[in-house]
């Protein structure tokens, strides 16, 4: 593929150096195969023989043209809402719900007279007790986004905020201050009829989390926020255009990142504008769960600071995507390229055309997952996880504690865990990143704080592994990169190497066992800690590499000690 072939294709261009021949040859395999008309046609043999988890998740395929006809409806009650009073909204979700959300929040901020829109997507006590001392009850509104209606995470926030509401505003008020977003039949919907909601919507059930965006999983917040949801399904419909079988500009984005992964280059570097790096985080999760499967997978790495040609191996993709005329990266993304590193430049003219990307880069995954040969919209491996945690709650239930291993070494300050610790803590993460092979990549799992210096100190040891180890990094905060990258930890070839980091909790907060009720039997760090130990099972079962890391005193210290380590 040439680079005036891709400067023809609207913003994006292709310099795929000595890869360019295979994707010539595989688009034109695709084109003779008609896949881009087979999927249009919703055939489920683009990706495999059978039609489970295939035929009823592409409602994708249409949903902006759909969603154009409820912009009235979703206006509408926004009119109400901010009629109401209400200034703030709280979304409680994970993974497909939350995601979509966040970007439009980051991107586009609050417009003048709509409502402040924020995420929770973290069990963890600390972040769930920063949201109730920060908002104000009669003027916030809570957004209960679960798509199957029985994501356990997002129905402990709803039942711990209808209390917060009901202690402040009285029982008979609460439902006021709550919707729901769910599948049409959910569990929700049956909590929301309950606890009478201000409004129920129910999304297209064909459509899978990640793919979800252009739903009312990702509109209903933004519109919220003041956002303009109509020029985003304006753009994605030129996009859907774009993508269809007559123009076909959604193959070869897709061709290349399969075709690249398959030879090897399967970590897909994001190198985004500052205004849309929130973006990156979306993507992480359509390209991880969609692909990480069957002993394959595209390892997106978002957030990792852009190195130096000599920084990467061989095994990266970068994806350059920019916005407007910003200047930001492209001198260095120039550099790789002119390394020998493949690039893909995307330039966004304005906001609104994150709603085309949104699109465009469903479609491409959609191409990759016919290129591996996997169901782009399954997630076979996700379950593990689950069933573990619900056994160490269980358990915690029945006995009073969690079952915790026994540390392989210590100190007064940290406590490791991992079949390759050592005589002591620093011995033991070395020990651990020498373990690193061709291709392999360090997934830090930080079961902490989401806090704005946390995340500088994680930033700083990511970098300090990548340029040691020349391997790449991606980092992600517990529990929430369970519902993003967790199938792709456990579901692809194992070349992860995995670093969970755990501390102590300042502070718990009880999880009412039934909204409206007083008693609790489980609380947001014992979830924590039982889906730490779930996963750790899971990745320990999946033969997965990973040692664990406990923080007894102050977390940055902690993690600033370890960054001295590597």
């Amino acid at each position: 593929m040439t680079e005036d072939r891709g400067k023809r294709r609207e913003g994006i261009s292709f310099s795929l150096h000595e890869y360019g021949e295979g994707v010539q040859a595989a688009l034109a395999a695709i084109e003779e195969a008609q896949v881009m008309k087979r999927i249009w046609d919703h055939d489920h043999r683009v990706w495999k023989p059978g039609p489970a988890e295939i035929t009823n998740r592409l409602g994708w395929l249409h949903i902006a043209g759909q969603m154009i006809d409820s912009v009235p409806q979703i206006e509408r009650f926004v009119g109400d809402v901010r009629a109401a009073g209400y200034t703030h909204a709280l979304l409680l979700g994970m993974g497909g719900s939350s995601l979509a959300p966040e970007v439009f929040s980051r991107t586009f901020g609050r417009a003048r007279g709509y409502l402040d829109l924020a995420i929770l997507d973290s069990t963890d006590p600390a972040a769930v007790a920063a949201h109730a001392k920060g908002l104000e009850p009669a003027q916030t509104l809570f957004i209960v986004s679960t798509k199957s209606g029985t994501t356990p995470e997002t129905l402990s926030f709803f039942r711990y905020f209808y209390n917060w509401i009901a202690d402040a505003l009285g029982e008979e008020n609460a439902g006021d201050h709550f919707i729901a977003i769910t599948d049409p039949g959910s569990h929700l919907t049956d909590v929301a009829k309950g606890y009478r909601f201000r409004a129920t919507f129910e999304n297209d059930p064909t459509i899978g989390g990640r793919y979800s965006a252009l739903s009312y999983f990702g509109l209903v917040p933004a519109a919220l926020a003041g956002v303009d949801v109509t020029g985003l399904l304006d753009n994605a419909s030129v996009m859907m255009d774009n993508c269809s079988v007559e123009h076909d500009h959604g193959s070869p984005l897709g061709v290349v990142l399969g075709e690249l992964a398959q030879a090897g280059r399967d970590k897909v570097t994001f190198v985004l504008s500052p205004q849309i790096e929130s973006f990156g985080d979306w993507v992480e999760q359509l390209l991880a769960e969609s692909t990480g499967k069957e002993g394959k997978g595209i390892v997106p790495v978002v957030g990792e600071a852009l190195g130096t040609a000599d920084s990467y191996e061989y095994d990266r993709l970068f994806i350059h995507i920019s916005l407007g005329e910003d200047e930001t990266h492209r001198e260095q993304v120039k550099l790789l390229d002119d390394a020998g590193h493949p690039v893909v430049r995307i330039g966004l003219g304005d906001l609104s055309d994150l709603g085309g990307q949104f699109f465009l880069w469903e479609m491409a995954t959609a191409v990759a997952g016919h290129i591996l040969g996997i169901n782009p919209f399954d997630q076979p491996d996700v379950e593990s996880t689950k069933i573990l945690t619900g056994r160490a709650v269980e358990q915690y239930r029945e006995e009073g504690s969690l079952p915790h291993p026994v540390p392989a070494a210590w100190d007064a300050a940290m406590a490791v865990h991992g079949d390759r610790a050592g005589e002591d803590v620093a011995e033991s993460l070395r020990a651990f990143l020498k373990s690193a092979a061709e291709g392999s990549y360090a997934a830090i799992q930080a079961y902490v704080p989401p806090t704005g210096e946390i995340g500088r100190a994680l930033q700083e040891l990511r970098m300090k592994i990548r340029d040691t180890c020349r391997i790449a990094t991606t980092l992600g905060y517990g529990p929430r990169f369970l519902h993003s990258t967790g199938q792709l930890h456990k579901g692809d070839g194992g070349k992860g190497l995995f670093i969970q980091i755990t501390a102590d909790d300042a502070a718990d907060v009880p999880i009412p066992d039934g909204a409206g009720e007083q008693g609790s039997t489980l609380t947001f760090g014992i979830l924590k800690s039982a889906q730490v130990l779930g996963d750790w099972q899971a990745l320990r079962e999946g033969g997965r590499s990973v040692v664990r890391f406990h923080l007894k005193g102050d977390i940055i210290e902690g993690i600033d000690r370890l960054n001295s380590m590597v």
